[in-house]
């Protein structure tokens, strides 16, 4: 995901040699989405959807904009 606001060539994380288990810097997907949103100009926390009479929000109350991904 290189461009768009994006550190061009950055690696953020990191796991173990097998790639299952999350060593540094864990990024919930809640987060991420917040992140693709806010590079795209959409303020997650408003962005809701009526389902079944209720509203729900796409990052739900976890989402939070990862900062340091950010160039």
């Amino acid at each position: 995901m290189d461009g768009g606001g994006w550190r061009q060539t950055s690696v953020y994380g990191e796991t173990d040699e097998f790639g299952y288990n999350i060593i540094k810097d864990p990024v919930h997907v809640h987060d991420f989405q917040a992140t693709l949103l806010h590079l795209m100009g959409i303020n997650h926390e408003q962005l809701t959807y009526k389902y079944q009479g209720r509203r729900f929000r796409l990052t739900d109350v976890h989402g939070h904009v990862v900062k340091d991904i950010l160039s």
